[in-house]
């Protein structure tokens, strides 16, 4: 099993391309299920649940033409509409076929899907949703098999926002009769970057980037060329390093306009950043003042770039406290990072920081994906050797972080 070796201290000084983003690469690929056209994608990253999910694609009868982050997808040949556990255990987003086979093909049986154990993020909310649209569905043997000769318009409001619920009740409804209203729906820029795809293929949708998503169904979808927005949590993740460790760094091929939080934050942090229409130039010579934080909804500040900010806040100026309003079990990095020498307590949904003035590395367990990031960070701003475990969480999510890492000074190598 792969490690991360990392020695701290260095200053970070040169280059990073930011990659596509993950959470938009995800259900654009789902999106392929809903055309037998073919859809061409570029900025597509180089990810494990990118991997996972052509995959899934794959056996379902998709065919795949990769080169490089350009990707061609082309559904006519979809012959099986089962995701199986075996497939998806690991990838909670392979929930995301269920809709788009339904709305397509009449039929769909999903596994009910894995991943990082943050949280319980159930999917009643689409399974409510597509039963609104007229799809009946049953729950056996661990799998979700929905049936419907035709979906139906209706509207539908979730009982909570949901990012995936949005994204997958969304692709159902492209192809369904009639129109369906999303209410409460997701606003994430991911969420959008679908949508847009989405028009690009032919589809009727208003309200795009609000919490009102009107769409009016059509017979079919054709094929569109589409580029993945750049990931902000993989932007926000570097800058959020460079804010530890020191240096200067010009973050290339990413936006700001969908940061706006987290950048505040780090300038509030007193980390000097300036920009243009695609890229990023963050600089910081003195030790980070704490701040805190409230995880919610975007456009507030993401969930996704909590335990960065935490592990920030650990080496920072003061104290700071970190609420996570979003998922129950977001804070299994905290137990790692005090064993760097973090001073972190935890009161309910609430982590509370107190600034050390040095860190030293350890052999530490990466828990899920971002931790995976906020443990890299803390190593990075440490004296000496950290080791961090089970980075295939990272890999899942990141793409090729050491070697982006290592080309702006870091001292950081994967080990076997």
């Amino acid at each position: 099993m792969d490690k991360l070796l990392i020695t701290g201290g260095k200053r970070l000084s040169g280059d990073i391309a930011i990659s596509g983003a993950k959470n938009a690469a995800l259900p654009i690929l789902c999106a392929g299920l809903l055309t037998a056209d073919t859809l061409h994608l570029s900025n597509v990253p180089n990810l494990k649940d990118v991997a996972t999910m052509l995959s899934l694609l794959r056996q379902m009868g998709m065919r795949t033409e990769q080169d490089d982050d350009r990707l061609a997808l082309s559904g006519r040949s979809i012959d099986k509409l089962e995701a199986p556990y075996e497939m998806v255990k690991t990838m909670r987003a392979s929930i995301l076929v269920l809709g788009p086979l339904v709305a397509r093909f009449g039929e769909a049986r999903v596994s009910l899907p894995g991943g990082c154990a943050i949280g319980s993020r159930p999917v009643d909310q689409h399974i409510r949703g597509l039963r609104a649209m007229g799809a009946e569905i049953t729950i056996e043997g661990g799998y979700i098999h929905a049936r419907a000769k035709k979906l139906r318009g209706a509207r539908i409001v979730t009982d909570m926002i949901t990012v995936t619920g949005t994204e997958n009740l969304l692709m159902a409804a492209t192809l369904a009769e009639g129109q369906t209203v999303l209410e409460n729906a997701a606003r994430e820029p991911e969420v959008t970057d679908l949508a847009n795809l989405l028009v690009a293929m032919g589809a009727k949708i208003d309200g795009i980037g609000t919490d009102r998503l009107v769409v009016q169904g059509v017979d079919q979808l054709h094929g569109a060329a589409h580029t993945v927005i750049a990931d902000r949590i993989e932007t926000g993740t570097f800058l959020c390093a460079v804010a530890a460790v020191g240096g200067d760094v010009t973050l290339k091929n990413t936006r700001t306009d969908i940061l706006d939080v987290a950048l505040d934050k780090l300038r509030e942090a007193g980390v000097i950043l300036t920009s243009g229409d695609d890229w990023i130039r963050v600089q910081m010579a003195a030790r980070p003042k704490a701040v805190s934080f409230r995880t919610t909804e975007y456009p507030g500040f993401p969930t996704d770039m909590q335990a960065q900010f935490m592990a920030l806040n650990c080496i920072a100026e003061g104290g700071s406290r970190v609420t996570e309003t979003i998922f129950e079990n977001r804070f299994m990095h905290v137990q790692e990072m005090n064993r760097l020498g973090a001073a972190i307590g935890i009161e309910g949904h609430t982590a509370i920081i107190s600034g050390v003035d040095k860190l030293v590395g350890a052999p530490v367990m990466a828990t899920d994906l971002r931790a995976s990031a906020s443990l890299v960070i803390a190593a990075l701003a440490a004296e000496g050797e950290t080791l961090i475990d089970r980075i295939y969480h990272l890999d899942r999510g990141y793409d090729r972080m050491e070697q982006k890492l290592s080309a702006v000074g870091a001292d950081i190598r994967r080990v076997r």
